[in-house]
């Protein structure tokens, strides 16, 4: 692969924890900060773009291979908010294929229209399904499309779980070139003890949480106006919060090969955290620290 144009940076996170909303309000942040930015949504869902482009209609990339038609920039890509290039992979027809062999499909296209070498950017940001069960959705941090990679992660079990396989994917394809891990975004944060729990699990995985975003009414309020919080409500604490986050990954370079919990860690330390949320809530102790 010739040499990347500005920073590729791949973003990870289960199904529906809040990665095409963090995803979007980087980029906006990025791009109201003066840089050039390009984002690619990787979810077959093709909504990572929604609120940069006020939810208007963008034809995917896959879906444009499939009309046979010559593909142009133009056709696949629209301008949203601040100068943000949106674009987004798509999927298989449903009930046929394999979503994550459409993003390699996709990434290929968009090589072959030059479209980094036309745009010039400073930060493309990959937005992809957490779900690296299957191989495909592992081709922005395994074939040296990007070097750096987030995880997006709430406290609750499912997604860690997800952000721990995002772990071994990492492990397993950077001594051949992968990426690494720049660090994790606590999302959607309610309860008292949710922060303590992502720094546990970072601890043990020997890798960093890089900002925390509690759960609000703006971010919601924002998403139904088809608009990023860093647009709806600029002067918000959360467009603050996002603001700081982008600020952090575009500097960002200590970059780490986690070390993943194997399935039998994993259980047991989720069952000692279910533990201590117990004492937690019934009053046994009053302060999430004291039970680490």
């Amino acid at each position: 692969m010739s040499e990347k144009i500005g920073k590729h940076i791949a973003i990870y996170g289960k199904g529906g924890i809040g990665k095409s909303t963090t995803t979007s309000n980087i980029s906006a942040a990025l791009a109201e900060a003066g840089y050039k930015v390009i984002q690619i949504g990787c979810d077959p869902k093709s909504d990572s773009t929604n609120t940069l482009r006020g939810n208007t209609y963008l034809p995917t990339v896959l879906d444009s291979l499939r009309d046979g038609k010559k593909i142009h920039l133009d056709d696949i890509s629209v301008k949203g908010f601040s100068g943000v290039l949106c674009i987004e992979s798509g999927g298989p027809v449903p009930g046929v294929g394999c979503a994550g062999r459409g993003i390699n499909a996709a990434v290929n296209l968009l090589q072959e229209l030059n479209l980094f070498e036309e745009f010039k950017p400073d930060y493309v940001l990959y937005d992809v399904l957490g779900d690296v069960v299957c191989g495909g959705f592992a081709v922005p941090i395994r074939d040296g499309i990007t070097d750096r990679a987030y995880v997006v992660s709430s406290s609750d079990f499912m997604a860690i779980y997800a952000a721990n396989n995002l772990f071994k994917a990492i492990q397993k394809y950077e001594p051949s070139g992968g990426a690494k891990l720049g660090g994790v975004i606590g999302n959607g944060l309610t309860a008292v003890y949710s922060q303590a729990i992502i720094d546990d699990f970072t601890k043990k995985t020997g890798t960093k949480a890089v900002g925390y975003v509690p759960r609000s009414l703006v971010v919601s309020q924002s998403e139904l106006y088809g608009k990023t919080v860093i647009e709806a409500n600029p002067e918000s604490e959360h467009a603050n919060i996002y603001r700081s986050l982008a600020k952090y990954i575009a500097e960002n370079e200590d970059l780490v090969v986690p070390n993943p919990l194997g399935a039998a860690e994993l259980r047991d330390w989720a069952r000692e955290w279910g533990d201590k949320i117990y004492q937690i809530e019934s009053g046994v102790v009053g302060e999430p620290a004291e039970a680490i």
